[in-house]
């Protein structure tokens, strides 16, 4: 996925595991995904999702299901609880990809551990892909999921007062504009879960450019991404995909971002974060050194995974009041 020429210029600010598993990359010698068909791109994710990840964690209730869509469409999910204790606390958690990659399965694992350290049930929601389906499907499908979970939340054995909306990249973006949405319609949300997400237009802050190449997600992956999704001028500054032109943020939920120190998307998360406190919601920014984009998802190789995984259960736990894991 990477230029190895570019890797020395990162090399002082990258921790060694992280300069390791990028060396590794490199070595491994994949096709960049902005070459592949979508498809291709897909299933190259698919087929190295786990290879970092930490062990995959047993649970007590792990069922897949169906969610309809505002069309019709029934949009697969699946449900993680640590516990088949009724009157759980639930986050719908939506996965990273750039809206054109990913799935329930690249992010089995990551939202397995969500559930097990939160002690919350999980449902994670497998969206419709771009070009297929282009802005703002995504966005539709994903808050169409949540007002369902809302609705559903007792037959699910969840508690309907309890919800939370998380995610991480393309999925951070989806939840903070989930949180907007939530808001503007009056359902109340514990709390945002935001790991390193897209927030702003055009991706012209500052670490975009000193991330540009040689780390795990490149500018011509980024451009690839987007320009399956958001087509036009129009679509990038609509707000629902660039949440920092959101008119207001004024009450939304409270949030936990977890942003990545060598990453393009790292300032835009920082803005969105001085955006949401200048409105007055409370903020727990917490920006993990020497990592790059897509680290949450290597837990098995860098440690400071791990300890995003806590932090994030940590918050998920506080919003929730609920005990420490055991």
């Amino acid at each position: 996925m990477t230029d190895h020429s570019h890797l020395h210029i990162h090399h002082h600010r990258l921790s060694a595991p992280m300069r390791s598993v990028i060396e590794r990359m490199h070595r491994a010698g994949g096709a960049p995904l902005h070459t592949l068909t979508p498809t291709q791109a897909r299933a190259a994710y698919e087929a190295g999702a786990g290879v970092l990840e930490v062990p995959k964690a047993v649970l007590a209730r792990v069922e897949d299901l169906h969610i309809p869509a505002r069309d019709g469409y029934a949009l697969p999910a699946r449900l993680y609880a640590p516990t088949t204790d009724t009157g759980l606390p639930l986050l719908l958690y939506l996965h990273g990809g750039g809206f054109t990659i990913g799935s329930i399965a690249t992010h089995d694992v990551l939202c397995r551990e969500l559930a097990r350290l939160a002690g919350c049930m999980v449902v994670s929601l497998e969206y419709r892909l771009a070009p297929e389906h282009r802005f703002p499907t995504a966005v539709h499908d994903s808050w169409d999921a949540l007002q369902w979970l809302a609705a559903q939340a007792p037959q699910l054995g969840a508690d309907p007062a309890q919800l939370a909306v998380g995610g991480d990249s393309a999925g951070g973006t989806l939840a903070a504009v989930c949180a907007i949405l939530a808001r503007d319609a009056g359902l109340p949300l514990a709390l945002q879960l935001l790991f390193y997400p897209g927030c702003t237009a055009h991706q012209d802050t500052p670490s975009h450019t000193t991330y540009a190449r040689g780390l795990v997600l490149e500018e011509p992956a980024i451009s690839w991404f987007f320009g399956h999704y958001a087509t036009t001028r129009a679509q990038r500054e609509d707000w629902r995909f660039a949440p920092l032109l959101a008119p207001d943020v004024d009450g939304v939920a409270p949030a936990w971002i977890g942003l990545a120190e060598c990453d393009p998307l790292v300032d835009e998360g920082i803005d969105y974060a001085d955006k949401l406190r200048l409105a007055g919601v409370p903020v727990d920014l917490e920006i993990y050194r020497g990592v790059t984009h897509e680290f949450i998802k290597m837990g098995r190789a860098i440690a400071q995974a791990r300890t995003a995984h806590a932090h994030a259960a940590a918050a998920l736990r506080q919003a929730f009041s609920l005990k420490e894991a055991s």
